[in-house]
């Protein structure tokens, strides 16, 4: 039988380890890379600053490139894409309707008609009601038609982790689901030089990708960025 005494003893030891991860995660510690000389002038950039970067290099050198997804337009929930519907347009920028498997699917059809296309899903969590189409449609495309046609051009953007505020639908990491599926990319940037070059990467990588951005990092990581157009290496599919 548990006693009261017990109890009382128990209750500091209980408590302690809650204090100490509240007080880690709220003095999280960022430490900046250095970009390769070879790149170029840079920019201090965050790390979605870096990654609107990115695909506004992709929409200015690929006139075929679109961007669509939930709020989109106006920039999305973390700014990701804040003035490129300005710049681009409502044709190339536009806003798809809430229904994760359908903007997937499109994305699919828009890669193997010949265009490149640049999906939001807003947040990871919400990515589940797209699996099918990841996983039975965009992995095996390729492999379905005996390598005829495939919808490599599709590259899925989502906010993805904790931040401390999130709850259960605003918290979630779910690459390992997919990271274990033969035909897709699964792409995490550690910092902002990276993001930018890796998703260029990804956007003009011949395989479906899709790119994790820690949201812990969005704002906290922040780096000299290159401004040029440069890529990070992807590692084959196998």
């Amino acid at each position: 039988m548990i006693t009261k005494n017990l109890i009382s003893r128990l209750r500091p030891a209980l408590v302690r380890p809650t204090t100490s991860i509240r007080h880690a995660s709220a003095h999280f510690t960022y430490v900046p890379e250095v970009a390769r000389e070879e790149y170029g002038p840079t920019s201090k950039r965050n790390l979605f600053q870096s990654i609107n970067n990115a695909m506004d290099v992709a929409l200015g050198s690929d006139r075929t490139a679109v961007i669509f997804g939930e709020d989109v337009a106006f920039g999305g929930v973390f700014r990701a894409t804040v003035n490129l519907q300005e710049k681009y347009g409502k044709d190339r920028v536009f806003n798809t309707p809430l229904c994760e498997q359908g903007i997937v699917g499109f994305g699919i059809g828009v890669a193997v008609a010949g265009s490149t296309a640049i999906a939001e899903v807003q947040f990871a969590d919400y990515i589940y009601p797209a699996f099918d189409q990841l996983v039975n449609e965009a992995a095996k495309y390729r492999y379905r038609s005996g390598n005829q046609f495939n919808c490599g051009a599709l590259t899925v953007r989502t906010p993805y982790g904790a931040v401390g505020h999130g709850a259960l639908y605003h918290s979630q990491s779910p690459e390992a689901y997919f990271a274990h599926t033969a035909g897709l990319k699964v792409v995490i940037p550690r910092g902002p030089i990276q993001a930018k070059g890796l998703l260029l990467s990804c956007i003009r990588d011949k395989n479906p990708c899709i790119f994790f951005e820690p949201k812990i990092l969005y704002r906290s990581a922040v780096e000299e960025v290159p401004n040029g157009d440069y890529e990070v290496y992807l590692i084959p599919t196998g």
